[in-house]
This record gives C-alpha cells, structure tokens and sequence, in this order.
C-alpha cells in the first residue's frame, strides 16, 4: 500500500548531491504514521486522547540508489509481522523520477502507553483489522 509521496528538494541534500540520511529517516516516520491509520485506525489524536501510541525499537536502512534534488519518491509498506506487543514494517522507497527502488527500512514497533512509558498488547481489534495485510 502506497503510504507516502513527496520530492528530494534541493536543502534535502548534501554536499555530495544527494538526500541525507535525515530526510530518508524524517520520510519513512511519515510514512509509518499512514500506514499506522490504514492499518489500525490509529491516528496522533489517541496520543492525546487515549495516552497510547507507537514506538520503535529497531530500523534497519538500505540504501540501494541515490536521490537527488528534484527525484519524485513514493513509498509503500508491508506488514511482515504482528506479535503481541509489537509490529515489524518494510517500507520501500521508490524513485519515480528514476524508476529504481531508492532504499528499504525495515522498522519494528512496540504498542505503547505514554504515561507508563511501556510496550501494551496488541487487542484482538486491531489485529484482526491489520491480520488482511499481512
């Protein structure tokens, strides 16, 4: 599933060319968010409301090609696993503008409650909402 499209500008890069580190990692978060609601409905508002959200606890990057300023990027995800506490991601970076696959992350995240600052179970809802995409 699609869950991110956006483009290289120019203050995205180094002064090597390319896009930074930074802006991969600040893209695949984004990404992560959409996916979290197309996924579980789960949005930033049960953050606030609720006091239970997502953290990671593990990113595994490649890089296969460059970006540079200008490239057009969409990103798509795939649920690989869901435990009890936790979910494991790949999302795939690709480059539009180059027709090439730019870089993968694979992410594992906890269910969290914010105020006990600790992974929570996964429910049985949520599960089954996500389980199709697995």
């Amino acid at each position: 599933m699609v869950v991110h499209q956006g483009v290289a500008h120019p203050d995205m890069c180094d002064v090597m060319g390319h896009m930074t580190t930074r802006h991969y990692v600040a893209m695949f978060d984004d990404a992560s968010y959409h996916f979290l609601f197309k996924a579980f409905g789960w949005t930033g508002d049960q953050a606030i409301s609720e006091r239970i959200g997502w953290a990671d606890v593990q990113h595994l990057i490649e890089y296969a090609e460059e970006v540079a300023a200008g490239d057009l990027l969409e990103i798509s995800a795939k649920l690989e696993k869901i435990g009890r506490k936790s979910i494991t991601v790949t999302y795939s970076m690709f480059n539009l503008s180059r027709s090439m696959l730019a870089a993968t992350l694979q992410s594992t995240s906890v269910y969290f409650d914010l105020d006990a600052r600790k992974a929570i179970l996964i429910t049985d809802a949520m599960r089954e909402r996500a389980s199709p995409l697995l």
